[in-house]
């Protein structure tokens, strides 16, 4: 299975990414909905966190940098993580970095590709992900491509001045591939 679509392509990082992934770690407008604390991080500790968890994450996760194929330029990441083989369950991670790309559909695009990748090629069973409340655009997509809420953490995260809720939602293999 081919990993593109028309406008995308997925690729596996490589060191070559790292000073692009250190960027996106350090811009707070990029974590604001994608990271449960706001640090700022070293080159060296990003550098740490790509070789450890990224590179070093063997069968438990599938990693992903979005390219941009106009242009090559990695405008994002994405990833099935937790994966778990004997139940067939994935968490899914998604984010368009740059900001330009932003409103432009390009998160549908990478995660129905992803999904695609995950209930296809993989046979999961089913993928699910933790959203903030706030981040309504988000939360809209993912509905749009079928997840449902499973829970909610309630005030699980305080953000600007005030606390809100990280929503759980999933999908299942087959109502992704009926709904297609």
């Amino acid at each position: 299975m081919r990993l593109e679509t028309a406008r995308i392509r997925f690729r596996k990082m490589v060191s070559e990414d790292i000073p692009d992934y250190h960027k996106w770690r350090n811009d707070m407008e990029v974590m604001q909905t994608a990271s449960l604390s706001l640090n700022l991080y070293t080159y060296a500790e990003t550098e740490a966190f790509v070789h450890n968890v990224i590179f070093g994450a063997g069968d438990s996760a599938k990693n992903f940098i979005i390219v941009d194929k106009n242009s090559d330029q990695a405008i994002g990441d994405t990833a099935l993580v937790q994966l778990d083989y004997k139940n067939r369950n994935a968490e899914c991670i998604l984010n368009i970095s740059e900001k330009e790309y932003w409103g432009k559909g390009i998160g549908t695009e990478a995660l129905t590709l992803l999904l695609d990748y995950a209930f296809l090629e993989m046979n999961l069973h089913r993928v699910f992900l933790r959203v903030f409340s706030f981040n309504e655009k988000a939360v809209r997509l993912y509905t749009k491509l079928g997840f449902q809420q499973e829970g909610i953490a309630r005030q699980a995260i305080y953000r600007d001045g005030r606390w809100s809720d990280i929503i759980h939602m999933g999908i299942l293999q087959d109502e992704y591939i009926n709904s297609k």
